[in-house]
């Protein structure tokens, strides 16, 4: 019970703690003059995908990889499957061409990278050094051609706020409020990764297996808030962008960072079953945004089922190598 609390607890400091970060590095930033383009990509991105990150970079710390591997990997599959699947069951998903030609194929690209490097089993950190290498390559060609948005309708709304409230607050307060951000997602990550193995331990189960479940699904859910409020909005390209978005800072940022920290051995059902699937989600998700006649087509209720029970499917195999 105590280990659940934690877990659950953490989760919920972490989302907490990354509202705060956003607004109070929005609000800073802005005093500094610094663009939009950099408080929006850079900023407000890395805020929003700090739980994953700092989730997994103290699993690694901790001596506990398989959360730190099944977090990335597992939020990509829950991403995909899970949270782009609800969402275009409350509303189907529209999907503009330059997603289709250029983001979705170099995430393909990237994934099948990613997966090459941990082939032997291992994550050493070279291996990790190459994964960053390209996701600074991929964040400066996104600042240099403008191609990928990383915000989502929340962190676009709390830049608004912040922006707003710039000639009312001090400078001190907003970077305070950064602070706090910051000191809650160290404290909430702390929570969420002593919790998961703790529960791990007490069941009996892999750290694998929570990181690719409870942990992949708790650290996603600002992702599955800001896509339903897009598609509300009529604002598709960003619902989907933020799945593509993240996807992409995952693979390559949080596993990254994680493997720098401290390198780790990965478990072979892991490369044999949650790659491929993450993998094999990847290209299903382009062949659903294709329309019938090759250009940009939607993510109708049809294929969301079946994504959703896709996801359904994959959990029920994890369930039975618990078992």
């Amino acid at each position: 019970m105590l280990f659940t609390l934690a877990l659950l607890g953490g989760l919920t400091v972490l989302i907490k703690g990354a509202d705060l970060f956003v607004d109070g590095a929005a609000a800073t930033a802005r005093y500094f003059r610094v663009s939009p383009l950099v408080v929006g990509m850079l900023i407000v991105g890395f805020g929003t995908s700090a739980p994953e990150m700092l989730v997994s970079a103290v699993s690694a710390i901790d001596g506990a990889p398989g959360i730190a591997l099944g977090n990335a990997w597992g939020s990509n599959i829950t991403n995909i499957a899970l949270i782009l699947g609800i969402t275009a069951l409350v509303k189907p998903v529209a999907v503009q061409s330059r997603v289709i030609t250029t983001e979705l194929p170099i995430l393909l690209v990237v994934t099948g990278v990613a997966g090459a490097i941990v082939l032997d089993g291992t994550l050493g950190r070279i291996d990790a050094v190459i994964l960053l290498v390209l996701f600074v390559l991929f964040l400066m060609w996104s600042v240099r051609f403008q191609h990928v948005d990383v915000t989502d309708p929340l962190a676009d709304e709390a830049v608004r706020e912040a922006t707003a409230n710039v000639s009312e607050r001090s400078v001190w307060l907003s970077v305070a409020i950064l602070a706090a951000g910051l000191v809650l997602l160290v404290l909430g990550s702390r929570g969420v990764v002593w919790g998961a193995i703790g529960i791990a331990r007490a069941a009996g189960i892999s750290d694998l297996v929570i990181g690719l479940t409870v942990v992949a699904v708790g650290t996603s859910l600002p992702e599955l808030a800001s896509s339903i409020a897009a598609v509300r909005k009529g604002e598709d390209e960003i619902a989907f962008g933020n799945i593509v978005g993240s996807n992409m800072f995952n693979t390559l940022a949080v596993v990254g960072i994680a493997g720098v920290i401290a390198p780790f051995e990965i478990e072979r059902v892991s490369v044999v079953r949650d790659l491929p699937v993450m993998a094999g989600l990847t290209l299903l998700m382009l062949l659903f945004g294709i329309g019938r006649r090759g250009g940009p087509g939607r993510i109708n209720r049809y294929e969301a089922t079946l994504l959703v029970l896709g996801y359904v499917t994959y959990l029920a195999s994890l369930v039975v190598t618990v078992l």
